[in-house]
């Protein structure tokens, strides 16, 4: 289960809640993800010691292959982005607190389809293990609220591809706002074209949602 801005994320690696809980956000040392908690969840930087659960996840051709990013084929494949998420501190680690483990990932990243506004896109990931649970709706609006309480955003993003029926449950699970589908819009690891289905939020419906 992915949202498809994660694919220009993995692609790119692989070629080189209210507001006042966020001003006392914890920030993990060698990090500057802020920490984030819900019932079920901790989001926090990502660190070495998570290698093998990201590559757990991420060599499975169901998670992977929707979002239109390869499945990780080696686990040095898996270090290298894992290098890269913690030094960009764009992308947390879902870690379920009943086991300690990292289940997936979730991000803001700068919108490429918005580059004068002050918005970032969301991105996210899971196990297929942790599939059906609700847990990615659970990160998703958490990460939400930081994004509108903490950074202020004007505006939230988040696209998906048409046959990726699980990322859009979660999309509309969460309020955003379906805006229309760009068509031939970006190609995927294997060299195919695919449209966009685009979403967005704006502050003043968060606020409406959330508030």
């Amino acid at each position: 289960m992915l949202a498809i801005t994660a694919v220009m994320r993995y692609n790119s690696f692989k070629q080189d809640s209210e507001c006042f809980l966020y001003a006392g956000a914890n920030s993990k040392r060698g990090s500057n993800m802020k920490t984030l908690k819900t019932d079920r969840l901790i989001l926090r930087g990502f660190r070495k010691s998570d290698l093998n659960d990201f590559y757990e996840y991420a060599k499975n051709p169901r998670v992977g292959p929707p979002a239109g990013w390869e499945p990780h084929a080696s686990l040095q494949m898996t270090k290298s982005i894992l290098k890269v998420f913690m030094e960009q501190d764009e992308v947390w680690a879902i870690v379920l607190r009943e086991n300690k483990k990292v289940i997936g990932s979730v991000g803001l990243h700068k919108d490429e389809k918005r580059p004068d506004i002050h918005g970032k896109m969301l991105s996210y990931a899971l196990s297929e293990d942790y599939w059906g649970r609700g847990l990615m709706t659970e990160a998703v609006k958490e990460v939400i609220a930081f994004a509108f309480c903490h950074d202020k955003l004007d505006i939230l993003s988040v696209y998906h591809y048409p046959h990726n029926e699980r990322s859009c449950r979660v999309i509309e699970k969460c309020g955003f706002v379906r805006e229309g589908v760009l068509r031939s819009c970006s190609r995927i690891y294997n060299g195919v074209v695919m449209d966009n289905v685009c979403y967005s939020m704006l502050k003043a419906e968060y606020k409406r949602l959330y508030e």
